[in-house]
């Protein structure tokens, strides 16, 4: 019946149903009752639900939007003791995208520390309605992903051997088992099951109230409708958030607002790039092979069908996510803004644009095809480009924090609260979570680019998630180094934080392109001849990327002294650098250069510039330092050139002297190279004799193709970050992000040379392929008994464990360590 009901739905929609606008959206479609066709509405109506008349004029906190997030977010800093924490919703509570959610919830996520999130919220849902006394409508029937195909079993057994940093339950399950936990399933098709006990899904309407409850029960202060006007940042750092009941001076505020963070942004001259994009389900009535089961049927998530599925009532909830080509965004809202009253309204539906997924779901459940439609929702939630939130103080504004952004906000929503409140009470974040920073996005983040990626992040919602996963639309952005053009089509390139960057250059014999997988793949071979390339001639990088600052000012000297934990450099030289958080964590990695007496060259990877210049800015700040700091990121090319050969090469273009004894490591020089002024820097992130040469942008073909001319005799060509990556490993060089962060303090890092001082799990951090020994390499913390030179392991891969030996650091010398011994040996 549900085949034919659809196909005259679809009739219908096409023949009566007028062309969307502005105005005409489908308000609240039904009555939250228990015929309702929204997911069932467990606690509506109990008293949460209510504005307080009282009013404050000043706040330690003020949050704008009362959305599951943003109540989150009030109810874990009241409970935390924090007094005056103020949220101000426009119209009513759960208005926007939470109201309307699936209200999916589950352990599982790809990434590492954000299954860390979806554990803090499943557990605090869990007591929420013994704490707040108000129903929750939490069901935890766990969930099963499904996998039709033997890249997606791959996938599987990859993600089970990330699964072991946390405590969470996830097996992978054969698909007898699938069919006895889903008994509805057509198997044809089943070769494995991904199952997460535990999982489920709760009601976003009772969830939220129960928080407010909780919110209001520790002092905090829930005022709708209150919609802000204005938003003025005063000199002290505070703010005045105006809204049409009177004024609030607070010491932070937050943005949490959902589809109308891009409003509340443009209040203080911010673009948030964020888009609203339309989701739909559908949700029968009673289907009897349902009712007459005795147990609660898992979510499934059928993968390659592209949708997720649970039960609702007696019925079936399912849920589309169409591809690129397919899925609609609200792109007026962007340029429009969202049209004024717009809170608790639905979009048409549009079946059409769904109908290959309701296939899809109807061949894996056969039963969907006799059911009845009780309703079809269609509402709007936010994306961002690469369909992870946005979360954090933002850079280039004094504490204004953001909560945006949320695709899956019900099963963020907790652990996000809990989150950000310990971190604006404690000053650092709990643990690293730089994957969700706001800051990963800047001036090169357009709307176009935002628009194409959210098209491609929405569609690519159940894609294979491989190991060092790219994609492609919306790219390149304005970001793109001199030398684009000139090598793009030599190579593969990699995103790095709007920049594209050589990942491996192409080699004549191999295959080109991107050709993702679980086990080796076309860039293997090649990489292993750019690895030769470094170690035995010359190669060259183009490391433009980095995140470069220039720090200046008669307190520079104090400043840096309270960044890093490091000595300061003295002038014509270059240190490697940790700026420490208060418990001692590792916050970022810099190179720290002391260009002339108080003038710094700082230099960070690309995917921290604004993430470790917000915290240069706020120390700035809070210490009162007279200093000036220049992002001069866009305005600086760099090139890297090493190898034995390096010298040789770069000696023919310059007149001064490039020999060790008066171009020592670690020293840093202006220079003339071939006529174009350099600062060059004796590093390289290989381990090798190298330099890394900083120039305006604009000369960077210029000096490139004067390298790579003057390199023909001694073979130079190029290299990318894989081949760099494997040559930092074999020299035991850590990695800022895997394996030193916030989660990490310098001596469990083994940072313990770079820090001068007045946990651990078994996990591999870091993997490449050591081409010197011809064996597999990887970064690993272990307990401290088990970390001694010669102690047998093994490491679990795609569901098989390989024996491994704990071996001495570093496997291969750096250059400059070999050169000493060369000549200590030479003397003896």
């Amino acid at each position: 019946m549900l085949w034919g009901i659809l196909k005259q739905l679809r009739f219908q929609l096409r023949t009566v149903e007028p062309a969307l606008t502005p105005g005409n959206w489908l308000r609240s479609v039904c009555s939250r009752s228990s015929s309702s066709g929204l997911p069932f509405q467990e606690g509506e109506g109990k008293a949460s639900s209510y504005s307080e008349a009282r009013w404050k004029d000043t706040a330690e906190t003020v949050i704008i939007g009362g959305g599951c997030v943003g109540v989150s977010l009030a109810y874990h800093l009241a409970k935390a003791g924090m007094k005056d924490v103020v949220l101000l919703e426009a119209s009513e509570l759960t208005a926007g995208s939470t109201w309307h959610a699936a209200g999916l919830t589950t352990y599982f996520h790809p990434g590492i520390n954000l299954k860390k999130i979806h554990y803090y919220s499943i557990k605090l849902y869990e007591k929420l309605e013994e704490e707040t006394g108000q129903e929750v409508g939490f069901h935890q029937p766990g969930s099963i992903r499904i996998a039709t195909t033997p890249t997606r079993v791959d996938e599987f057994k990859y993600q089970m051997t990330r699964t072991h940093w946390q405590a969470t339950e996830q097996y992978i399950i054969e698909p007898e088992k699938v069919q006895e936990m889903f008994p509805l399933l057509n198997m044809e098709k089943v070769l494995a099951g991904l199952y997460n006990p535990g999982d489920g899904h709760i009601d976003p309407y009772s969830l939220t109230m129960a928080l407010a409850a909780g919110a209001r029960k520790y002092g905090a202060l829930l005022k709708f409708p209150a919609r802000v006007t204005n938003l003025k940042p005063r000199s002290d750092g505070t703010w005045e958030v105006e809204t049409q009941q009177g004024s609030v001076r607070a010491n932070r505020i937050v943005n949490a607002t959902g589809f109308w963070a891009r409003e509340v942004g443009k209040m203080i001259g911010l673009e948030h790039p964020i888009i609203p994009v339309h989701h739909q389900y559908i949700v029968t009535a009673t289907i009897p092979e349902v009712k007459a089961l005795k147990k609660e049927l898992p979510v499934i998530r059928d993968l390659e069908g592209s949708y997720y599925l649970r039960q609702e009532r007696d019925g079936i909830l399912f849920g589309p996510y169409e591809n690129q080509e397919k899925m609609k965004v609200q792109d007026s809202w962007v340029t429009n803004g969202v049209p004024p009253g717009f809170g608790k309204e639905l979009f048409e539906s549009d079946l059409d644009r769904i109908m290959e997924y309701v296939e899809n779901a109807m061949d894996m459940v056969p039963v969907l095809r006799k059911a009845d439609i009780i309703n079809i929702v269609s509402g709007p939630i936010t994306y961002t480009p690469d369909i992870l939130p946005m979360v954090g103080p933002h850079q280039g504004v004094r504490n204004y924090w953001v909560a945006i952004g949320f695709g899956y906000g019900i099963i963020h929503a907790g652990g996000i609260g809990k989150y950000l409140s310990d971190w604006i009470l404690e000053g650092e974040p709990p643990f690293d979570l730089i994957e969700v920073d706001p800051n990963r996005y800047g001036k090169w983040t357009t709307t176009q680019y935002t628009e194409a990626k959210a098209r491609e992040s929405y569609g690519f919602n159940n894609i294979v998630g491989y190991p060092k996963e790219e994609r492609f639309a919306g790219r390149p952005t304005k970001r793109i180094s001199g030398l684009y053009n000139i090598l793009n089509s030599k190579c593969s390139m990699g995103f790095h934080a709007g920049w594209e960057q050589p990942h491996w250059f192409y080699k004549s014999g191999h295959e080109p392109g991107y050709k993702p997988s679980f086990r080796r793949t076309n860039w293997f071979q090649p990489v292993g001849l750019e690895y030769q390339q470094v170690m035995q001639k010359v190669g060259v990088i183009d490391l433009s990327p980095f995140g470069k600052f220039k720090v200046r000012g008669k307190d520079s000297l104090k400043l840096l002294d309270r960044l890093i934990a490091n000595v300061i450099p003295k002038v014509g030289f270059t240190n490697i650098s940790h700026m420490l958080t208060p418990r001692g964590r590792v916050y970022a990695e810099l190179t720290v250069s002391q260009q002339s007496p108080g003038e710094f060259l700082l230099v960070t990877g690309s995917g921290s510039e604004l993430h470790d210049l917000r915290w240069i800015e706020e120390e700035i700040v809070k210490g009162g330092y007279n200093v000036e700091v220049e992002n001069i990121t866009d305005e600086l090319g760099v090139l890297g050139v090493a190898g034995p050969s390096a010298r040789r090469v770069l000696q023919k273009l310059t007149s001064a002297d490039l020999s060790n004894d008066a171009f020592k490591f670690l020293q840093s020089k202006p220079l003339t190279i071939s006529n174009i002024p350099v600062t060059a820097i004796k590093i390289s992130y290989t381990g090798e004799l190298g330099w890394e040469l900083y120039h305006r942008q604009e000369d960077s073909a210029t000096l490139y193709g004067a390298i790579m001319e003057a390199g023909q005799e001694e073979g130079i060509d190029n290299f990318g970050t894989y081949a760099m990556n494997a040559l930092r490993m074999e020299k035991a060089f850590r990695a800022w992000g895997s394996e030193m962060n916030c989660d990490t303090n310098p001596l469990e890092a083994g940072l313990d040379h770079f820090i001068k001082l007045n946990k651990v799990v078994g996990n591999t951090t870091s993997g490449s392929y050591s081409y010197s020994i011809q064996k597999s390499l990887a970064f690993a913390y272990v307990p401290v008994e088990l970390s001694e030179v010669g102690q047998r392991l093994e490491v679990e891969l795609l569901g098989k464990n390989y024996p491994a030996t704990i071996i001495q650091e570093p496997l291969v010398l750096t250059e400059p360590t070999r050169t000493r011994l060369q000549k200590k040996a030479g003397k003896s």
